[in-house]
């Protein structure tokens, strides 16, 4: 059956235009950020390239690295509105077998910016690299860092629900009385998702691999349910979502699925093509995302991939054997 369209596409704008709803900007971050004007974006949001050698991004030692992304990050806190939230999702930086995360190198740089952290907010993946001298990693860190103290949090947005619903107040004036809040729990700042739960302790949302329904051929591509969260969260409705490295565009997705304004940098246009099919693909109806709050799927133990191969099962019986 042919899909409905869920609103008519948004006019893309190349550059910045107060009036529109989505930009999406072909070319280097530093030089698009400086075209912005000061307090614009409620929410600054983005996974920077990591230094790990990808195709978008040239391998450099690690403090060149970071000596460049401070001016760009000095451009986001002067692009950021004072009641804003900047999330920098960021993973670990590995040399000669050491492992370092980069969210400790980044703390400085946004330290000297004036920038004040309120959750380093875990978010773990089930599949990865498998690693075969060290365990393998299977988490990433976003870095919740405000402008100032006035920061928007929209508590009931994200609110999951109670595991004791009925938990009473043992004592006091309101002895016998619900303890709990009607609307569910405040999640902490460990996420996972479970069957009809946000979240519980660990951001447990499954990175974009090859059977991911969002893949594209962006090698390190971002869920739009881990954008979507926090645009609940630190947004309201027409506030503007920033992007200086959108690739695909998952951030802008996230931020058209709930009425914000979205703006999207990345210096390779072939991303940004792919990106606007698919703002194109939303406003149709047609593109494929993974709902936000679906339970992770756990095996039944009945599919053949689940299950220990034959020549495995021949193998352990042949040693106890012997």
């Amino acid at each position: 059956m042919e899909s409905l369209p869920l609103f008519s596409p948004p006019d893309v704008h190349s550059d910045f235009d107060p009036n529109c709803t989505a930009v999406l900007h072909s070319g280097d971050a530093l030089e698009f950020l400086q075209s912005l004007p000061d307090g614009l974006a409620t929410l600054v949001i983005s996974s920077p390239p990591y230094n790990l050698g990808k195709e978008y991004e040239r391998r450099q030692n690690v403090r060149a690295y970071l000596d460049g992304q401070a001016p760009v990050l000095t451009e986001l806190a002067r692009v950021l509105a004072d009641n804003g939230s900047l999330c920098w999702e960021v993973g670990n930086y590995v040399d000669n077998g050491e492992v370092v995360p980069l969210d400790v190198l980044y703390y400085p740089i946004f330290e000297k910016l004036g920038l004040k952290m309120r959750n380093r907010i875990i978010w773990s993946f089930g599949h990865g690299l498998h690693a075969s001298r060290r365990f393998s990693g299977r988490y990433e860190v976003i870095m919740w860092m405000t402008k100032s103290a006035d920061y928007k949090f929209n508590l009931d947005a994200v609110r999951v629900p109670s595991k004791y619903p009925g938990k009473t107040y043992f004592k006091g004036p309101k002895k016998g009385l619900p303890s709990g809040n009607p609307l569910g729990k405040n999640p902490t700042d460990i996420w996972q998702f479970v069957e009809d739960e946000w979240c519980r302790e660990v951001w447990d949302i499954p990175n974009v691999k090859a059977n991911h329904p969002e893949k594209t051929i962006h090698p390190c591509q971002f869920p739009v349910e881990l954008v979507e969260r926090c645009v609940l969260a630190l947004t309201d409705a027409g506030d503007w979502l920033l992007d200086p490295y959108v690739g695909v565009g998952s951030s802008m997705i996230a931020g058209l699925k709930h009425d914000r304004r979205v703006i999207g940098c990345d210096k390779e246009m072939r991303y940004t093509d792919i990106a606007r099919q698919r703002i194109r693909s939303l406003a149709a109806g047609t593109l494929k995302t993974r709902t936000l709050g679906t339970a992770v799927h756990v095996p039944s133990g009945r599919e053949r991939v689940s299950q220990m191969p034959f020549q495995w099962v021949a193998r352990d019986r042949k040693r106890k054997k012997a």
